[in-house]
């Protein structure tokens, strides 16, 4: 079921990554064949980036694609990389965890704004970063896990 639901969010930002390529080319053809504009080529291109973007951290990035300085990690034993991981990761839980309910209070907030041109409700724009947060706040909470009882590798090198 988790691989199944990981290709999902696969294909989403695939549809993401497609939306923003086609209304980047209407947008040029538009511009500069046509000669006449479409303003909301650019906004949906911008969405769909931002979408992409926190969805992507979120939903389909492993553990071990995440950025991180690899020449430290790298040079520590196993029982050091558990610590670090450990530590690390209840540092992302609490700060995540911490600043959700204000996270959540803003996006409800903004349903009362639309975007200029595609008159999406903010509230909806914005309601990635909720996913996204959440999304960190469980997959850190497995990496403590991990790291404290033992079971499965620390974040591979």
């Amino acid at each position: 079921m988790v691989n199944w639901l990981g290709r999902r969010a696969e294909d989403v930002l695939s549809a993401l990554l497609v939306a923003m390529f086609i209304a980047f080319l209407l947008q040029i053809v538009t511009r500069y064949v046509l000669n006449a504009p479409l303003s909301w080529t650019a906004e949906l291109s911008t969405l769909c980036w931002v979408w992409g973007i926190l969805w992507g951290a979120g939903l389909v990035l492993r553990d071990e694609e995440e950025i991180r300085f690899d020449v430290i990690y790298g040079a520590m034993k196993p029982a050091v990389k558990r610590v670090a991981d450990a530590v690390t990761g209840t540092a992302v839980v609490a700060i995540f965890t911490w600043s959700l309910p204000a996270v959540v209070d803003y996006v409800t907030f903004m349903k009362v704004e639309k975007t200029a041109y595609l008159g999406l409700r903010f509230d909806l724009v914005f309601s990635v970063y909720v996913i996204f947060a959440v999304a960190q706040i469980v997959r850190h909470a497995m990496i403590v896990w991990r790291s404290v009882t033992g079971h499965g590798l620390a974040r591979a090198a």
